[in-house]
């Protein structure tokens, strides 16, 4: 195995890890309104595709340990992987980081349908308020964590880390 190859896995495992630790400590991480921190990783896609299956780990490996039931990891997980693979087709087609930013934030709102169809299958709840709920509060997340990781970027440029 190469060194860039060990490094690749190393990153995302650290990913994983600081996902889980992120969601942990966030006050709400699971149902109708998620406000995970952890949810600002999702833009690490945005600056490299090689972190895409970090944060996709992280999320299957919390909604494994603390999530709501099988259900949790396949319906999460999937909403993960669309929307960190609509972001990572982006990179070559819109080279601007900040608009792709956008686009990342806007597919991970818009894909919470999954999640809203999951709580509606496992919790009973109403599937369009839940939606709103997920998805506002999914917006309002990745909004604020946008700029945020913008900065951290130009201090460390995620795209040389792997």
């Amino acid at each position: 195995m190469t060194n860039k190859r060990v490094r690749v896995i190393t990153v995302n495992a650290i990913i994983v890890a600081l996902y889980v630790a992120l969601s942990f400590i966030s006050p709400l991480s699971s149902g109708a309104i998620q406000f995970r921190l952890s949810e600002s990783l999702n833009h690490l896609v945005v600056f490299n595709k090689k972190m895409l299956w970090g944060v996709f780990g992280g999320v299957v490996v919390f909604n494994l340990l603390f999530g709501e039931g099988p259900l949790d990891v396949v319906f999460g997980g999937a909403q993960t992987l669309l929307a960190l693979l609509l972001t990572a087709a982006l990179e070559k087609k819109i080279p601007n980081v900040k608009a792709r930013l956008v686009f990342n934030t806007l597919f991970f709102t818009f894909s919470m349908f999954l999640i809203a169809l999951m709580l509606t299958l496992t919790a009973e709840l109403p599937f369009w308020f839940t939606y709103l709920t997920t998805a506002l509060s999914e917006l309002i997340i990745m909004s604020i964590s946008a700029p945020v990781m913008y900065f951290i970027n130009e201090k460390i440029n995620f795209a040389k880390q792997v």
